[in-house]
């Protein structure tokens, strides 16, 4: 590809990537984005050659380096690849995994160049799977209680414990895992990250069944788990800053900066097909017609605002305390989409199965129902409120004893 500097014709690359996009593109998966979505592996022959074209072509993280086989384009460029592939329905088939949000920012801001020349080129192709081992049993909102410990055994580290809630790990290649390395030091202080081989006999996992069917969560049991010394990324029981900023990645790819998706139909169309209109072609609710509105209002006041913070953002790599805000909005945005499409589709939208509901009307309910985790997953609510109160606003500290 060109090398585009500051004065890109991005008129140029629009072309290039619109070209691109319907030579590679199948368009068996227009508007398909929950294939790649699915927490279960899907054998699908054109999303395996979408997967294959995208993260060779590196355009799956269009901004990360080209010297690891990323897209190296600008956030222009970037915003312009992701308005063509909605243009032909088309999905970032990595987006949702966890190597491309949380831990190859990560390392890409804590790595030796070793562990970057290793770990980027396949999460940016799209060849390993990772997880995150964060939660515990005792240690969830209040994590610098975690216990699983890795201990220096003379070569590497051995590593006994448990997580919970460790997302896709049952198809993990790889687990990026905060562990106690110092049980003497003060419990922010003694904790390091690991990036740890899920290919091994000392690792367990077990799937935790949920109410909306296919379930991403997992317990993950280590014992006698073992990693090299290099598996350490930062510094030695400073793993605390390191987990802090993954999260950081994590709460900014939950606003909705991550584009390169297909565009969903329209609430307003889909309200008009199910709920009708009256004789000046509004909908025949009232009240709905009022409540949509809003929602749509609230939609695109999120989607300004996204946009403003990417902008003010520039040249900064580091996500800032604003992603606490966006991803609330972008919680209530999608909560109430999913609570609003549930009540236009009526009767329809409490189907399960059968042959009576169709495929969205399905998934609608499903949608609605594993959608109630937006609020606690990444940070509940309630600790992105705390975020905003301290570091944003500035206000005292009412949850520290005196």
């Amino acid at each position: 590809m060109a090398d585009f500097g500051a004065d890109t014709d991005l008129e140029a690359f629009r072309q290039e990537a619109r070209t691109w996009l319907e030579a590679n593109f199948p368009p068996t998966l227009k508007s398909k984005a929950g294939l790649a979505a699915s927490e279960v592996r899907v054998e699908d022959p054109d999303l395996n050659k979408w997967r294959k074209a995208i993260g060779a072509k590196g355009w799956a993280t269009p901004t990360w380096p080209a010297e690891y086989g990323g897209g190296g384009l600008s956030p222009q460029q970037a915003r312009v690849l992701s308005q063509e592939m909605n243009r032909v329905g088309a999905f970032n088939p990595l987006m949702f995994g966890m190597g491309i949000t949380m831990v190859g920012p990560t390392i890409m801001d804590y790595g030796t160049d070793d562990q970057k020349k290793k770990h980027l080129p396949p999460i940016i192709r799209g060849e390993v799977q990772w997880c995150i081992g964060y939660s515990e049993p005792n240690a969830g909102s209040d994590l610098a209680a975690l216990q699983t410990k890795a201990v220096d055994n003379g070569e590497g580290w051995t590593i006994n414990g448990s997580k919970i809630w460790t997302s896709g790990a049952q198809y993990s290649d790889w687990c990026g895992a905060l562990v106690r390395t110092d049980p003497s030091a003060k419990k922010h202080e003694g904790i390091s990250f690991m990036l740890i081989d899920m290919h091994q006999p000392g690792i367990e996992v077990r799937p935790i069944p949920l109410i909306a069917g296919a379930s991403p969560f997992c317990e993950t049991f280590f014992t006698d788990a073992k990693a090299p010394r290099d598996a350490l990324l930062g510094q030695l029981n400073v793993g605390w800053t390191v987990g802090k900023r993954l999260l950081q990645h994590e709460r900014a790819s939950q606003t909705g900066a991550g584009g390169g998706g297909a565009a969903p139909t329209p609430l307003q169309e889909v309200a008009k097909q199910y709920v009708g209109v009256d004789g000046q072609g509004r909908l025949a609710d009232s009240d709905l017609r009022t409540r949509l509105s809003k929602h749509l209002m609230d939609a695109r006041v999120h989607s300004l605002t996204l946009a403003r913070a990417m902008a003010e953002a520039k040249g900064n790599n580091n996500p800032g305390n604003a992603a606490s805000v966006l991803k609330n909005s972008m919680t209530s945005v999608a909560q109430t989409r999913s609570e609003l499409t549930l009540e236009i589709y009526g009767h329809q939208g409490l189907g399960w199965s059968g042959e009576a509901f169709k495929a969205d009307e399905i998934e609608s309910v499903r949608s609605w129902l594993f959608g109630k985790a937006m609020s606690i997953y990444g940070g509940s609510s309630e600790i992105q409120n705390n975020i905003i109160s301290k570091r944003i606003l500035g206000l005292p500290d009412t949850t520290q004893s005196t």
